[in-house]
Formats: C-alpha cells, sequence, structure tokens
C-alpha cells in the first residue's frame, strides 16, 4: 500500500513575522558589520603604513648623510643612527651586501619579491610574517650608493586592534538580531491579539455559544473587523434558532396527528385476523413505517429540545457496571454479555437519563445494523474517565464514515438499505457531548464495530 505522506505543518504567523523581522535585523546588521569592519581595518593598515613609511623615509635619510659623509663602517651606520620599533628591524644593503641592525632580523626574514622589487624601483613595501607574527616591510632605494634601505614593523597590536573591531561588530549584530527577534515577537502578540479574539469567538461559536460576540476596538480597521464578525455571527445565530425553531414546530404539529394515526393502526393491528391476507401486509408495511415516523419524530423532539437548551443535566454518582445492565435488561438485551474491568468498578457522575438514553440507541444500532450486540464492555481510561462500549459482528463502519455517521440523518453505505430514522447516533454524540464526553466508533478486533462513548468521572464534567 501506498503511504501518504504527512503534510508538512506550517509554522505560525506569528513566528514567520518573528524570523521575518530577525532575519531582515541580521542581514541588515551584517551587512553594516561588513562594511564597517572593512573601512576600519582598511583605514588602520592604512595608518600603520602611512606611519611606517614616514618613518622608514626618515631613517634612510640619516643613513644617507652617514654615507655622504664617506662613512664606510656601515653595520655602525645601521645601529647608530637608525631607531626602529619595539620588535621591528632595519636592514641596509650596500652593493647587494646585507647589514642587519639586529642579528636576529637578517635578509633570509624578507620576501625575496619584495627585495627585488625595491632594488629595481624607489620604495616599496609588503606584508609578511616571521615565525607566524605579522609585519610590514618598506624600503627605501638609495641609488647614489647603490643601497637599499628596509625596515620592518611589527603588525601584532594593529590586527590585535582589527580582531577586537571585528568581534564587537559581530557582537553587536547578535545583540541587534536578538533585540530585533524579541521585538518581532513581542510586535506580533499585540498585532495578533484581534485576530487571538476572533479565533476565541469563533471556537465560541463552534462549541454552541451562538451569542458570542466581539467587543469594539479602538482601531478603525479592527473595529471594522469586529463589526463584520458580529453581524456575520448574529446572521448566523438567527438562522439556525430560525431553522431549529422551524423543525421544532414541524416535530410539534406532528406529534398530534401522528399519535391518532399511531392509535388507528393499533386498533387495526389488533383486529388483523378480520382482514384479508393482501390486507394484513399492506397493513404490516404501514405499521412499521407509522412506528418509524413516530419515532422519527420523538428523536427530532429530543433533538429540539437540546439544540435550545432546555433540557436539565442532574447529575448523580452512580456506578456503571451496576447501572448497564439493568439498562440493557429494561430494552430486551438482557442476554448480552457484560465485561467489567476491575479498574471501572468505581463511581462516575452522570445524568441517569442520559446514560439510558445513549446505551438504548447504541444497543438498537447494533440490533438494526450491527446483527445484534454482541458485547458491552465498561473500561477504565486511566484514572479520570470510564468508557461504555458496545460490539457487534456487523460489516463494520469505513473509515471515511466514521465522523460522518454521527451526523443527523446520516448513514453509513452498510446501513443504506436499513430501516431506520439515522437520528440515533447522533443522539448519542449530543447526549455525550451534554455530559462532556465523546463518542466514537473503531474496528472490533475479529470484525464488526466496536461504538465507544467515553464520560469524565469527576462531579462537575470535563477531563
Amino acid at each position: 500500500m501506498a503511504r501518504h505522506k504527512q503534510p508538512k505543518r506550517a509554522l505560525s504567523l506569528r513566528t514567520r513575522f518573528t524570523l521575518f523581522l530577525g532575519l531582515t535585523a541580521f542581514t541588515t546588521s551584517a551587512a553594516l558589520t561588513v562594511f564597517t569592519y572593512t573601512t576600519a581595518r582598511n583605514y588602520l593598515l592604512d595608518q600603520r603604513s602611512s606611519v611606517a613609511r614616514l618613518q622608514t623615509y626618515a631613517n634612510a635619510s640619516s643613513a644617507l648623510y652617514e654615507l655622504r659623509n664617506h662613512d664606510t663602517a656601515y653595520h655602525n651606520i645601521i645601529t647608530r643612527s637608525v631607531r626602529t620599533d619595539t620588535d621591528g628591524f632595519a636592514i641596509l644593503y650596500v652593493d647587494n651586501t646585507a647589514y642587519p641592525q639586529s642579528l636576529n632580523f637578517n635578509e633570509d626574514v624578507l620576501p625575496k619579491d619584495f627585495l627585488d622589487a625595491v632594488r629595481t624601483n624607489v620604495s616599496g613595501q609588503q606584508r609578511f610574517s616571521i615565525d607566524g607574527k605579522p609585519y610590514l616591510a618598506v624600503g627605501v632605494r638609495i641609488s647614489a650608493f647603490n643601497a637599499q634601505y628596509v625596515e620592518g614593523f611589527p603588525l601584532k597590536t594593529t590586527d590585535q586592534v582589527i580582531a577586537k573591531v571585528g568581534t564587537a561588530l559581530v557582537l553587536g549584530s547578535a545583540v541587534i538580531t536578538f533585540l530585533a527577534a524579541a521585538l518581532g515577537w513581542w510586535l506580533s502578540r499585540r498585532l495578533l491579539k484581534p485576530v487571538a479574539r476572533v479565533a476565541e469567538a469563533a471556537g465560541g461559536i463552534a462549541s454552541g455559544g451562538l451569542d458570542t460576540r466581539l467587543e469594539p476596538e479602538s482601531d478603525p480597521e479592527l473595529n471594522r473587523l469586529a463589526e463584520s464578525f458580529n453581524n456575520m455571527a448574529a446572521t448566523m445565530q438567527a438562522r439556525i434558532e430560525r431553522e431549529a425553531q422551524f423543525a421544532s414546530d414541524v416535530s410539534h404539529e406532528l406529534r398530534s396527528p401522528i399519535t391518532a394515526l399511531s392509535a388507528a393502526v393499533e386498533v387495526l393491528d389488533a383486529r388483523r385476523s378480520d382482514l384479508p391476507e393482501r390486507t394484513q401486509q399492506a397493513l404490516d408495511v404501514v405499521v412499521n413505517q407509522v412506528r418509524r415516523f413516530d419515532q422519527m419524530v420523538l428523536d427530532l423532539l429530543e433533538l429540539s429540545r437540546l439544540d435550545a437548551g432546555v433540557t436539565d443535566i442532574n447529575r448523580e454518582e452512580l456506578r456503571l457496571d451496576e447501572v448497564v445492565p439493568r439498562i440493557a435488561q429494561r430494552y430486551g438485551f438482557g442476554d448480552v454479555p457484560i465485561d467489567v474491568e476491575p479498574a471501572a468498578m468505581r463511581t462516575v457522575w452522570i445524568d441517569k437519563l442520559r446514560l439510558e438514553r445513549i446505551l438504548a440507541n447504541l444497543l438498537d444500532n447494533a440490533r438494526e445494523h450491527g446483527g445484534g450486540p454482541t458485547r458491552i464492555s465498561i473500561e477504565a481510561d486511566r484514572k479520570v474517565a470510564l468508557v461504555l462500549a458496545v460490539e457487534d459482528s456487523g460489516p463494520g463502519v469505513a473509515r471515511g464514515e466514521r465522523q460522518r455517521i454521527f451526523e443527523r440523518f446520516a448513514r453509513g453505505t452498510a446501513a443504506r438499505h436499513r430501516v431506520g430514522t439515522g437520528l440515533g447516533l447522533a443522539l448519542v454524540t449530543e447526549h455525550a457531548h451534554a455530559l462532556d464526553g465523546e463518542a466514537w466508533v473503531e474496528d472490533r478486533a475479529g470484525g464488526g464495530a466496536r461504538f465507544v462513548v467515553r464520560f469524565p468521572t469527576d462531579r462537575h464534567g470535563g477531563s
């Protein structure tokens, strides 16, 4: 069997708004961070290069002055007249011979391409590393004496400053992104409050509170939404109440003629022996249809009362394992086995009349559409609820029909051609909801259907 892929769960509007604001802030701050870092880095390096060039030109002028005085002690020139930075160094080249200021920094530390550039051009500079430490080399050619002066400047401090600037910018970008996301979460909460109120009001209407309305809003656009919602709710309430009243009125109006018709049919049925055989067959059809019609009107009247909320809920403390057998016996199902879990032998606060209507309709449904009930079970659902189930060995209920059969006048495929009003399971659902419970149908082990009703065990209902 092909497995259906579960649809991906979409992000909530609030989450999407927060992510949008956070990503926007991150993108903007990241772009500003890169721009600021690049600008600051270039500026600091340019400043360092400018200072290094000026110092190199000054020291090269001092070396030139010594050379012009015909001082041939070149090593003395580089050590006596040149002052370099701490951790810096200088090298004087005369006729391609190197005279370093310090033996720790000889000509081998300089890049060969840099030296070739200095010998060819008037000056040059290049960044390089010595034992992993960054340096800037600046060289000046002294053409009058076929000499070159090179000075090295440490860049460790400059790189540390650049790294600190980058770290500060990255942290600032992260803080801005976090603050923007937090602001987005807070703003989305405020902006979506009216939507949440609309959703809450819609949920109230869906659960039966047709008089639920929204309070006026201070914002004109939101107030327009509230007014439109209230008008829609009022229109829907009026229509539902009108239809419910119509169904109630029709049921009441039909009750009297059906009662009279039922009495007349019963009289005829009592004297059926005086009627011809073909008339008796016709009478059987009339009796069955009148009884079905009478039951349908009774069910409609009961549903009308449930819709109008005029029926009270009289809860009392009962034990299902004691009440259920008596109800089953009363409706002619005393021979159906009843299984009770040990944990279910406890009390539940429930309306006895509604429980009777639920069980009677489930048993009748099993008789009409499932070949008769095969078992009644009472089970415990942890410590918060008790479960009442009626099983049959009929054709079962298709998965696509398991919700629809609890609607009014709805029937499953297997019950299309059977006798029934299509209201029994709807009454089960209504009574179960009135008791803060729920009803559903599932497969029975070994074939057939299992109709289940769950009741909360606390005194006030709900689980």
